[in-house]
């Protein structure tokens, strides 16, 4: 018999609506699953715990649990009752600690994030919060093992999310993404995630990063199982359709994988996508290039530079509390004094490239750019806190698509032949088009096949 703890969210629901499994048998199959799993549950870790969860709120969990299991007799529930889900320790919830994964930030909101209202609203229970990288800055959280390769690192800012999934301790989870946050941790720790379009998910009541790059959106280990988290994120009772079958997209291989050097394991996975998508009949094309920067990282950093800044500048007292790395961020947004009219440029120029990209899309009838997540396997675990920008080749390709805000579904393309571990592929759409972008990764995803990490 499956634990319960191994099904998704869609898995999980069928059970649960059947009467074949109870929320409280599904939640406590979770919380023995932390138990047996996670290890320690702290700010620094230990290179032998996964060490996902900040806060496991067991006994909430399964009081909750209770309260869904008596709604479902009662007859007429939400979409996603009973199903569990963590939380990245960047979402509020109210009277519950909210740390951002770092020394100097203790607080009990007052009110929830609306994420965390839209997925309670959907009938979902709070397992716990799950580590970031330090308030987000950063693509390694290495206070996180990797459950692929405990020395390795989940990703980040994410990684507590991934790491959870990927372990089998929870269903579902959130994430943030502002370089990459929720498309790096998915890509090196195996799972999935959609990155939805600028704007769609609300960013009330989460901590911020830079707050014209940043998004919120659902993790799971599937995408199929992130369709019912993204329609209860924006109070959908369910996903909607997507307009297109992968089968009759015109996909175009991203003009900006020439930018870096792959992995040979990268490589090969996303060799295998381009197969896939050839034996699914997708049409694959690779036009000239947008007339739009293919590079924007000064312009990038500047922005998150200049976006960091004021959150920040509460804790002016206590930096010596900080990581290394978000101390040298900070100095590095001081030292860099951006104007606001500099800054007002660089938005427009950041405007006319999505808009370049939004018209190339158009011109040449593309539907979706496939490429690699990152360039990269998973790192070795342990110096991503050190020095800020350690992560680059992390965010190589992955911060262009925060930059234009263009939704992506980002998926396992199988395990490197040469390092066993994950690696990762993804699929960029119009923007607003998330759903055509969800269910053109889920075809894609059911041709790739699953992985799963070997227990």
């Amino acid at each position: 018999m499956t634990d319960p703890a191994d099904l998704g969210v869609i898995e999980s629901l069928a059970l649960l609506s059947s009467g074949a499994l109870s929320s409280r048998e599904l939640v406590e199959a979770c919380l023995e699953r932390i138990r047996e799993r996670d290890g320690v549950h702290s700010h620094d870790g230990d290179p032998a715990s996964i060490n996902a969860w900040v806060r496991v709120y067991e006994e909430d969990a399964l009081a909750a649990a209770g309260r869904a299991d008596e709604r479902r007799a009662g007859g007429e529930v939400p979409p996603l009752c009973g199903v569990p889900i963590g939380l990245k320790d960047l979402f509020a919830v109210a009277g519950k600690p909210l740390t951002a994964s770092s020394r100097l930030l203790d607080e009990l909101p007052a009110r929830d994030s609306d994420v965390w209202a839209r997925l309670s609203v959907a009938g979902m229970v709070l397992l716990g919060h799950l580590h970031t990288h330090e308030f987000a800055v950063g693509g390694t959280t290495d206070q996180v093992g990797n459950p692929w390769a405990l020395d390795r690192s989940a990703g980040g800012s994410s990684g507590g999310s991934a790491a959870a999934l990927a372990a089998c301790m929870t269903p579902a989870a959130t994430g943030t993404d502002t370089a990459g946050s929720l498309r790096i941790p998915s890509a090196l720790s195996g799972t999935s995630t959609l990155k939805p379009s600028r704007g769609l998910v609300s960013l009330r009541g989460v901590v911020p990063l830079a707050p014209t790059l940043d998004h919120a959106g659902p993790m799971a280990r599937t995408l199929a199982d992130c369709g019912p988290l993204l329609a209860a994120l924006l109070g959908l009772p369910g996903p909607l359709p997507g307009t297109r079958v992968l089968a009759e997209m015109r996909v175009a291989v991203s003009p900006r994988i020439g930018l870096v050097e792959l992995d040979a394991d990268v490589a090969a996975g996303f060799d295998g996508a381009l197969a896939a998508c050839r034996r699914l009949g997708v049409e694959l094309v690779e036009p000239p290039p947008p007339e739009a920067p293919l590079d924007v990282g000064d312009d990038f950093i500047a922005v998150v530079l200049a976006e960091l800044l004021p959150y920040h500048r509460r804790f002016d007292a206590r930096r010596e509390l900080y990581r290394p790395s978000l101390r040298e961020w900070l100095e590095n947004a001081e030292a860099q004094g951006l104007s606001a009219e500099a800054y007002f440029a660089v938005q427009a120029r950041r405007a006319e490239t999505a808009f370049a990209w939004a018209d190339w899309l158009s011109a040449h009838r593309i539907d979706a750019v496939l490429e690699p997540t990152v360039p990269v396997v998973a790192p070795v675990r342990g110096d991503g806190y050190d020095h800020a920008f350690s992560d680059a080749a992390l965010i190589a390709l992955t911060h262009y698509w925060d930059w234009t805000g263009f939704p992506v579904a980002a998926m396992p393309a199988g395990v490197g032949a040469h390092t066993g571990l994950p690696v990762g592929v993804s699929l960029v759409g119009p923007p607003g088009r998330d759903f055509d972008v969800l269910a053109a990764g889920v075809a894609l995803q059911a041709e790739l096949g699953p992985i799963t990490v070997a227990w």
